[in-house]
């Protein structure tokens, strides 16, 4: 029967990608993560139902979210081997799930994160077997659309019992070096959240994280610096976890890397931007573009933790402002670095309160290599030259910013005014940090 021939060539293309792709999917202690090899689904306004193609059964649990409203799943490890465009936003009327994503949550974790378009509450979440007493299965999630006020209350309720369980602590901290700078590389997104999707099927999370890699390498070889990444591979680490691995790491510096996309007009932007911690956005389109990145944990299914009140003060009160101009310092080195090694965007030092860059202790920057709709700077960073290129100059910057001579310098001229751009007051006199810290004067080319 062809309809027996096509399942049981299922199960044979799916028994062998499992086994063929155990480098890209790590596997568990007793045996190889599942594969996922399709994703389809159905939507009809008052129903949907979304169904992965899997190599063998999971375990799966879903839970309702607000603000945006959403349905996340939570499963073991799974091994997508699937298009993420197959997820992305429809632009359909009368629906019920706007578009969802997939992918590693954390270590043995996946997660499956459906944005919806009108409240839905789950009605069913199974695996069964494709072919009765085979491996290969079918995950369904079956949504089904009801009144607002019953979402509101099956997300609260979600919440609730979600509320004794303890994140897991992400493993990638290491020990503080005492003799070496620590420069923490920080590629944003992964796993679950992609970031970005732009010309010609780029995805946000693997080239920023290609990217880092490079300047990890570049870096190492100076044998100068210690040097941690905030995940390994695609991952999803949360942004608070990305500040706390650089902290309890010690470090002298933080660099995330991220990709920018805009719609429309977009395409004929380009180039390079390098962000730094502000309490007022420096212009419009830095405020978007904080907007986004500090929007990944929400991507990712993560519940938003409300700060206390008077945290957004600490946070950028007078004794933030050493270690803001610090930043300001290091941006200003990456862009006369990157001069002539790549396109720069029109404005390339700009500022806005990114979570990401709220650490007081250490200095810390945000890169955007460029614009995934723009079609050039999608070709440049696919290219394993330019990543090079580029990259050199950012180490380059590094180093300039971190002299072979740890003896304190006295500060340029200019720090003082960088480090009042946020609040006019007059500002104590500028201190090199403690021994990790980098010395002014050599943040920029003379």
């Amino acid at each position: 029967m062809p309809v027996r021939r096509k399942l049981a060539a299922f199960v044979v293309a799916t028994a062998g990608l499992a086994a063929g792709l155990a480098v890209n999917a790590p596997a568990r202690a007793d045996e190889a993560a599942p594969v996922a090899v399709a994703a389809r689904l159905s939507d009809d306004g008052d129903a949907a139902k979304l169904i992965f193609d899997l190599s063998a059964p999971v375990a799966a649990k879903a839970r309702a979210l607000v603000d945006p409203d959403r349905i996340v799943i939570d499963m073991p490890e799974v091994s997508f081997q699937i298009d993420p465009s197959a997820g992305r936003p429809r632009d359909r009327a009368q629906t019920i799930v706007k578009g969802f994503r997939f992918g590693l949550f954390g270590p043995g974790k996946s997660r499956v994160v459906i944005d919806l378009a009108a409240p839905a509450c789950v009605a069913k979440v199974e695996t069964a077997p494709i072919v009765a007493s085979s491996a290969p299965s079918r995950l369904g999630i079956e949504l089904k659309r009801c009144e607002p006020a019953a979402f509101a209350a099956a997300a609260a309720r979600d919440a609730q019992s979600a509320a004794g369980a303890a994140p897991a602590a992400a493993a990638n901290a290491a020990a503080p070096s005492a003799d070496r700078p620590v420069i923490v590389l920080d590629p944003g997104h992964g796993g679950v959240d992609g970031g970005a999707f732009g010309v010609g099927g780029a995805v946000e999370k693997t080239l920023v994280y290609d990217y880092a890699y490079e300047l990890q390498r570049l870096l190492e070889a100076k044998g100068r610096f210690k040097v941690l990444m905030t995940r390994h591979g695609d991952e999803f680490v949360s942004l608070d976890d990305r500040v706390r691995i650089a902290r309890e790491a010690g470090a002298s510096l933080l660099i995330s890397i991220h990709a920018d996309m805009l719609g429309g007009a977009g395409a004929y932007v380009s180039g390079a931007t390098v962000y730094t911690c502000s309490e007022r956005a420096s212009d419009a389109e830095a405020a978007r573009v904080a907007a986004h990145e500090n929007a990944a944990d929400k991507a990712a299914g993560v519940e938003d933790k409300t700060q206390a009140p008077g945290v957004a003060d600490i946070l950028f009160d007078l004794e933030k402002r050493e270690t803001r101009a610090y930043a300001h310092l290091f941006s200003r080195g990456i862009v006369a670095e990157l001069q002539g090694k790549t396109q720069l965007n029109n404005n390339p030092e700009r500022s806005a309160g990114f979570v990401v860059l709220k650490a007081p202790d250490f200095p810390s920057v945000l890169v955007e290599l460029g614009y995934l709709s723009n079609a050039k700077d999608v070709l440049a960073m696919k290219s394993p030259e330019w990543r090079t290129r580029t990259a050199g100059a950012m180490a380059e910057a590094v180093e300039r910013f971190f002299p072979a001579s740890r003896a304190s310098a006295a500060p340029a001229a200019g720090v003082d005014a960088l480090a009042a751009s946020d609040k006019p007051a007059a500002s104590p006199p500028i201190r090199p940090p403690a021994a990790a810290g980098p010395a002014p004067g050599a943040a920029a080319k003379p």
